[in-house]
């Protein structure tokens, strides 16, 4: 398609959206009216910086069709490989000598329970006149070896 004729229906796209965004400006206000604006003059900037001109011929051209799924393919891998990656960040952290959860959640939840009090007991600002819903979320956090 030659540039002329892209140019002019990228034109008649973005005149077309600014007639309707001035009718969305008289109901619905100055800021659809402008939002409409700004999504109607993105093909007049198209036309004028030559990405339509990429998608004609990508839409023609089976080479660019096969780059396309081949940058899929690409972001693809890289998604999954930083997934895998992150598992196995999150399972090596703090082995030692047993399994990743064995050492993560075991010795945590041990050091946590023990203590001279009994189970229900709240300290804190609960005991010394503070607010007892602070002294709830210390005793949670202190459940769970957050300090």
């Amino acid at each position: 398609m030659s540039d002329a004729a892209i140019f002019a229906i990228s034109l008649g796209v973005t005149l077309v959206g600014l007639v309707i965004s001035w009718g969305a400006y008289r109901r619905r206000g100055a800021g659809t009216g402008m939002r409409g604006a700004a999504l109607s003059l993105v093909p007049l900037a198209a036309a004028m910086t030559g990405v339509t001109e990429f998608f004609v011929d990508l839409a023609f051209s089976p080479v660019k069709w096969a780059g396309v799924a081949v940058a899929g393919l690409a972001v693809l891998l890289y998604m999954t490989s930083g997934a895998m990656l992150s598992r196995r960040a999150g399972t090596e952290g703090g082995k030692s000598g047993k399994s990743g959860k064995a050492a993560e959640g075991g010795a945590g939840r041990r050091s946590a329970g023990r203590g001279g009090k009994p189970k229900g007991a709240v300290e804190g600002p609960a005991q010394r006149g503070g607010d007892p819903e602070m002294a709830e979320i210390e005793k949670i956090l202190r459940d769970r070896g957050i300090s």
